[in-house]
Formats: structure tokens, C-alpha cells, sequence
């Protein structure tokens, strides 16, 4: 039997457990629970908090919310060599993340955590892929992971930290390996420019029928590849392309560009992973909804974002208190000793027979400086319906606020680097301000006849500038991306400066 036919099967008897949280979702996290409580009585942080005492859901609220800040003291100790302090298994390795804040955070990564959680997410993207795509032959050819600037570091004889793609890679199972592009060598440099030449220069050779990767690295690669093969079509490079699988950052302002880059016949399949865990799959086709995984190891619980106040919360909520469409901060207790932490992003759920959901933003990425509440998903939508209706085709973009000056109104100010510029910006900007008063009735009220906020401010920003800063920052390449939105103007000032002086 071909080895595809088997990897597929495979993959497939995955499903049936899918299917049981899908039907038994709030039974599924209760068992996650109990034995996560059970692991945790076993370490130093389970015994400082009492652990032995807790016996429900009500009672686990009473521990402390966590951001890194207050998990940090727990992880120099870990990183020192100390064991067994906030998970009962030995603690070496650490994905460093730094997202979109210049402060690196380093998060304990377990044997459960890997096995249970990412190398599970893993293969169960390709078992819900198998599943609405029966004659799939993604595994007849390579999986190119694009994958982070992703050295690994020493930090005793026992310690390694490094980006979490560098710890997968570092450790995946020999038949996953065999199917993975570029080697290890050049899959860990550190040299983003290096490696992205020979990244495009190995993998042109090769037969890719999968890509992995953030948009927007994705996108330069494919760009290399087609610059060194002197190809037009990234298809005459890659005859067996069928399956992009993306995350990081939403896909929405990416749609156009890739539809343009990689012709049809081509699927995309959306993941919600971090450094902190795997979290949700895009498991039905032509849905942009993803769906929570509820038995990777990781315990949920949920924060209203008009009720957020970080730490000091008052209101969390287990998944069968939580409503549709309500903006919440996620917070997650996890195979991988991290316990009651707000992980920053936000998210809102569409449905929840079965519980599927889709990423809003940051508890930190948004606009609402003059009470009108812009979310990452409502920008993301505008620009879309902008691009649509203009025929642009955007590479990244970033927004702050106007701040009112006496009698000047406030708006927002959005620096936008585009592939393929509208031969109108004022156009552009009025189909993007449409849609986003369409989106959100609190800018709307806010933009009503100028009174509080004017029409946003829109600069073309030269091509390579949002690089440049991520360059500038020392976070090019992988996961690192630039915040979407930002109540403060520091960002998109110094994108603006460095569009200026090219």
C-alpha cells in the first residue's frame, strides 16, 4: 500500500476524537482539568498554592491570573536547572517569544507540552485536511516549514532556549523529518538573509506539495524562489503545491496577494498556534471559523473584554459560561506548567455546539483612545473591502491615533505598504472608513458628522519598511510581526522615519 494511503489513513483515526469534543466539549475539558490539577499537586507551585484543596472549577478561580511578569521568577529558577516547579517532568527547554513586544519571554516547554500539544496540533491539521479533502496527496512530496531565526542557545550543561520552531524541529520524529525541507542546517540559522537565499536556492529543487509559515514570510520566500528560478508562476517551481498552512497573523489582508502568487488549484488551512500552545484549527472548508482543541493539555477559561483589567480581573469564566459574539481574553492552565496565564490575544466565538471561534486581536492591539473600541478584526475586514473595491494589494499595515490638538478632531493614522497601490488613495480611504463604520457602531457614532474623529489618515509607505524596522528591533523573520494597532504613535513613527530616509 503507498505510504500516502497510509499516512492518510492514519490521520483520519485521529478524527473520531475530534469529533468526541466536538459532541462532549465541557466532559472533555473537565477531564483535562482534573488532571491537570492532579500533575500540578505534584510541584512546587501546586503545593505553594494549595492544589490539595481544590475540587472544582470555582475553587481553581480563586488562584491568581498570571502574566510573564509574574510567571517569570518561576522560570529563571527552571532556567537556572531547579526541576519539577510548575510541571512534575524535567523542564529544559524554552521557546523564546517575543510576538509583537520588544520583550523576550521564555516559555517552559515539557515532554507533554510537545507530544501532547504542538506535534499533536500538527498532525491533526493534516488528519482534518485528509478528512474534507479525501484524495489528498500532500504526502507524496516535501513539507517546507518557514520556520523562525531560530538558534539554540545554551544556558547551562541542561537548559536550551530558543524559538519554538527551533525545538520542534530539534526534536520531530524521523518519519515526520524525512518529509520536512530545508535541512536542519539551514532550517536553525540565525542569518534571516542567509537563510532566506538558501532556503529558496535548496527548496526550488525540491517536490513541495505543503508550505508552512507566517503571510508574510511565506510571501518574500515565494518571491525568491520565483527571483532565483527566473519563474513567473510558483506552480512551474512546485507542479505538486496544494496545501498552504498558515497562522501568526490573520490571513485577511493576505488573500488577494496569494490568490495572485500560487494560481489554482490550491488549499489553505488555518492554524492558532504559539509558544504558549496550540489552540484552534480551520476544520471545515470555505469557514474561516476556527475550531477550539479541547484535549491538547490545556485548560480554558475566559475574561469579557468590557470586564478586562489584566491580573486584577474580577470575572473569569470556565467554556460552558461563555456566549457568541463577545470579545474575550483568552487565559490558559497547560501540560506545560503554565497556570491561570492570559496568554494577550482575544477572541470571539461563533458558535458553540460545537465551539468554534475566531481570533479578534491583543488585549494590548486596538484603538480606543476616543471610545470607539477598532479591533485587529475590524481593520482587517476594512482593508479587504478597501483592496477589493480599488484593486490593491497590501504587504503589511499598522495604525495609531491622531491625538485631538485643541480644536483639531482625532483620527487614525495607518501606514500601509502596499504590493500593488489603488490609483486612488483618497478612494482607498473612503471604501476603508465605509467598511469599518459598517463593522463597528462605536467608531461609527464617533465618526458622525466629524464631530470626535475625521477621516483616518492614510500613508504609502515604501516597500521594505516594516522589514527594515523588524530589522532595526533584531526580530526579523518567523513569528516576529509588527503590531496592528497600537493606542500609542511610537511604531508607526518610526516606520514612517524609515520610509522617509529610504
Amino acid at each position: 500500500m503507498p505510504f500516502n494511503t497510509i499516512f492518510g489513513w492514519l490521520m483520519k483515526k485521529r478524527n473520531h476524537q475530534i469529533d468526541l469534543f466536538r459532541k462532549y466539549p465541557i466532559e472533555v475539558q473537565t477531564e483535562v482539568f482534573d488532571l491537570l490539577i492532579k500533575q500540578g499537586r505534584e510541584t512546587e507551585y501546586g503545593k505553594h498554592n494549595d492544589f490539595s484543596k481544590i475540587k472544582s472549577k470555582e475553587d481553581f478561580k480563586q488562584l491568581p491570573l498570571q502574566t510573564y511578569e509574574e510567571l517569570e521568577p518561576w522560570v529563571n529558577r527552571l532556567m537556572e536547572g531547579e526541576q519539577f516547579l510548575l510541571w512534575p517532568e524535567k523542564t529544559n527547554w524554552f521557546a523564546k517569544s517575543s510576538g509583537t513586544t520588544n520583550r523576550s519571554k521564555f516559555i517552559p516547554i515539557t515532554k507533554s507540552s510537545l507530544e501532547d500539544c504542538h506535534y499533536k496540533g500538527g498532525k491533526d491539521l493534516l488528519g482534518v485536511y485528509y478528512q474534507n479533502y479525501p484524495d489528498a496527496q500532500v504526502y507524496k512530496g516535501k513539507t517546507l516549514v518557514i520556520s523562525g531565526s531560530a538558534e539554540l542557545n545554551k544556558k547551562n550543561k541542561k537548559v536550551y532556549y530558543g524559538d519554538l520552531s527551533a525545538i520542534i524541529v530539534k526534536n520531530l520524529p524521523w518519519y515526520i523529518e524525512a518529509r520536512r525541507t530545508p535541512s536542519k542546517e539551514i532550517a536553525l540559522m540565525d542569518n534571516w538573509d542567509e537563510k532566506l537565499y538558501k532556503m529558496a536556492k535548496t527548496t526550488m529543487e525540491e517536490d513541495v506539495s505543503i508550505l508552512v509559515g507566517v503571510p508574510s514570510w511565506t510571501m518574500i520566500l515565494i518571491q525568491k524562489v520565483l527571483e532565483l528560478s527566473d519563474k513567473k508562476n510558483i506552480k512551474d517551481v512546485w507542479p505538486n503545491l496544494e496545501l498552504y498552512m498558515h497562522g501568526g497573523v490573520s490571513f485577511t489582508p493576505y488573500k488577494k496577494l496569494f490568490k495572485e502568487l500560487i494560481p489554482p488549484p490550491m488549499n489553505y488551512l488555518e492554524s492558532y498556534n504559539a509558544s504558549e500552545g496550540f489552540f484552534g484549527i480551520q476544520d471545515i472548508k470555505n469557514s474561516e471559523d476556527l475550531l477550539l482543541m479541547l484535549d491538547y493539555g490545556i485548560y480554558y477559561e475566559f475574561i469579557p473584554m468590557s470586564e478586562y483589567d489584566g491580573i486584577h480581573s474580577k470575572t473569569t469564566l470556565s467554556l460552558e459560561e461563555v456566549e457568541t459574539g463577545v470579545n474575550y481574553a483568552v487565559v490558559i492552565s497547560t501540560n506545560g506548567g503554565l497556570w491561570r496565564y492570559i496568554i494577550g490575544d482575544t477572541i470571539e466565538f461563533s458558535s458553540t455546539k460545537p465551539y468554534r471561534f475566531k481570533i479578534t486581536g491583543r488585549v494590548q492591539s486596538y484603538i480606543n483612545v476616543f471610545g470607539e473600541e477598532v479591533t485587529v478584526k475590524n481593520c482587517d475586514e476594512a482593508i479587504e473591502y478597501a483592496c477589493l473595491k480599488t484593486g490593491a494589494i497590501i504587504k503589511e499595515y499598522t495604525v495609531a491615533p491622531v491625538f485631538m490638538d485643541g480644536k483639531e478632531r482625532g483620527a487614525h493614522e495607518w501606514a500601509v505598504e502596499f504590493i500593488t497601490p489603488p490609483k486612488d488613495v483618497n478612494q482607498f480611504k473612503e471604501f476603508l472608513d465605509t467598511r469599518l463604520r459598517a463593522l463597528n457602531s462605536d467608531y461609527d457614532a464617533k465618526r458622525s458628522y466629524n464631530m470626535v474623529l475625521d477621516f483616518p489618515v492614510i500613508n504609502k509607505v515604501k516597500k521594505g519598511s516594516f522589514e527594515e524596522w523588524l530589522r532595526k528591533q533584531g526580530r526579523l523573520g518567523g513569528q516576529n510581526k509588527v503590531l496592528r494597532l497600537s493606542n500609542q504613535r511610537n511604531i508607526l513613527e518610526q516606520i514612517l522615519q524609515i520610509s522617509a530616509e529610504k
